[in-house]
């Protein structure tokens, strides 16, 4: 595989966005494995740059894909006017420039002019608008890059978990809990595991949504009435799919190092486990796209933003892991399948 374009994206001009992304990229030996483009601009970029003093960043400035330094950083400027940057502060303009950060980046995905995504993280109540009515990343990259349905998967290692509903109230996660659901995430769960992952047959776990997988009906009917019902259909067509398990005594015991992925049913449920386990280096990935994207486990920190205190392990991590996904989709025979991407390398060829 050539050295691959690999996109990022700000975040939040006022998390920790930016100096996550400053640490990152100072260490030059990533030059040796991609081309970073980040999307943002030079004036936030040189704010954070006086913040993170023991980061050394260099880059080489832009306002045109076609001007890029395979050699050094890019930072492609989205915009050229005056900002207020105020660290730790949930503002307007935060969120507005997080979004034009993601939508250009995502333009330019979706043009075959990046071969992968990394986005930094945003605060969903100054980043939704009319402009933007998503609670996420996730369901805005759904729409743009068309995709039937998406995935939350988060990873680190050999530890797999996986969201059955993502961003929403846990009064809704219930009712959400549905047949069609079940069985739209768990193709794209074992899908992802196979073409991603490489995992020719994969054992996948899937969690109770009750206390104690519902307790034989005494807590909640969910566990007999949707989820055993949809794991027995996946058996008979002679998947690996197990539970459902009662998510206390599965991460308690260990069992979760027993599968290759787990699918659990609400947000905390899962990401509590995923996080402490993980240690602050996991990625989330957000399978079912057509396009790589990954991003870190965390979110805008606005408690720590602006003093030089963010570690970067995370968003390091999934740079990496854009790549690595990269070339195992390449191993699969599908990291051309982006038509702008094929033409693309078919003219550098020539």
């Amino acid at each position: 595989m050539e050295k691959p374009i690999i996109g990022i994206t700000t975040g939040d001009i006022n998390g920790i966005g930016p100096e996550i992304i400053i640490k990152a990229l100072s260490d030059n030996r990533i030059l040796d494995l991609c081309t970073p483009i980040v999307f943002s601009s030079n004036k936030v970029i040189n704010y954070y740059r006086r913040i993170a003093v023991d980061h050394q960043l260099v880059f080489n400035s832009t306002k045109e894909m076609d001007k890029l330094n395979p050699k050094q950083v890019n930072v492609f400027n989205c915009w050229e006017e005056e900002v207020s940057i105020q660290p730790g502060v949930l503002t307007e303009a935060g969120g507005k420039y997080a979004v034009r950060s993601l939508q250009v980046a995502a333009q330019c995905l979706k043009d075959g002019q990046l071969d992968a995504l990394v986005t930094g993280p945003i605060h969903k109540s100054n980043a939704q608008s009319a402009n933007f009515p998503f609670s996420g990343h996730t369901p805005f990259l759904k729409e743009k890059f068309e995709a039937k349905d998406v995935l939350m998967l988060l990873y680190h290692n050999d530890l797999r978990v996986a969201l059955a509903t993502e961003h929403i109230p846990i009064e809704k996660v219930a009712s959400t809990i549905t047949h069609e659901v079940l069985q739209s995430k768990l193709t794209l769960l074992r899908d992802s595991l196979v073409k991603d992952f490489g995992i020719d047959k994969p054992r996948i776990a899937v969690l109770g949504l009750n206390p104690h997988a519902g307790d034989e009906g005494s807590i909640g009917n969910q566990e007999q009435n949707i989820i055993k019902p949809t794991i027995d259909q996946w058996q008979q067509n002679g998947h690996l799919v197990y539970g459902p398990y009662s998510a206390d005594a599965f991460f308690a015991k260990g069992n979760y190092k027993n599968f290759d992925g787990i699918l659990a049913m609400y947000h905390d449920q899962g990401l509590i486990p995923f996080k402490t386990l993980a240690n602050g280096e996991g990625v989330n990935f957000t399978a079912g796209l057509s396009v790589i994207r990954t991003s870190p486990e965390h979110g805008t920190a606005f408690d720590i933003a602006g003093k030089n205190l963010a570690d970067h392990s995370s968003f390091l991590e999934a740079i990496f892991q854009a790549i690595e996904l990269l070339r195992q989709r390449e191993s699969h025979g599908e990291y051309t399948a982006n038509p702008l991407r094929r033409r693309r390398m078919e003219k550098e060829r020539d």
